[in-house]
């Protein structure tokens, strides 16, 4: 896992778990440590740093449990991600109550962005989101 931890992006962090890998989104809001999380897990598949940012999606949905609207933020994500043949490098998400409103941008998936490891999908195993002294962090295992 020592190499996944070498090409987390600041915000983003990894922890060990038997056969997927343990995302962590770390921000100053609630948002960002969502966005975070999205960046993490779109880091396992991709070098984020070498996509470009061409197409934008957006989405929303109605959760008023925090920790579920994380799963469903990356579920969504990873949806779109496949329906469109995307890879997303940016992210940004706001919350007004229980509605969510967010979107990404990327391009079309290129065989040099890939890193070997496909994400199928956020789970609630170890789902957590919780404020702390420096922020807020947001975590949960992803099924590769």
């Amino acid at each position: 896992m020592s190499a996944l931890r070498s090409i987390a992006p600041s915000g983003e962090d990894y922890f060990e778990h038997d056969a997927d890998i343990g995302v962590v989104g770390r921000g100053a809001t609630l948002e960002e440590s969502f966005e975070s999380a999205a960046a993490a897990t779109f880091g396992v598949m991709a070098d984020l740093s070498a996509v470009r940012p061409q197409r934008s999606v957006t989405l929303d949905f109605e959760e008023a449990d925090v920790e579920i609207a994380l799963v469903r933020w990356l579920n969504l994500l990873l949806g779109l991600s496949h329906e469109d043949g995307l890879v997303f490098c940016r992210f940004w998400i706001e919350r007004d109550g229980v509605h969510w409103r967010g979107g990404a941008s990327g391009e079309p998936w290129r065989r040099d962005l890939e890193r070997g490891v496909e994400v199928k999908g956020a789970t609630l195993t170890m789902l957590q989101v919780k404020q702390e002294r420096d922020g807020w962090q947001a975590r949960c295992v992803v099924d590769v």
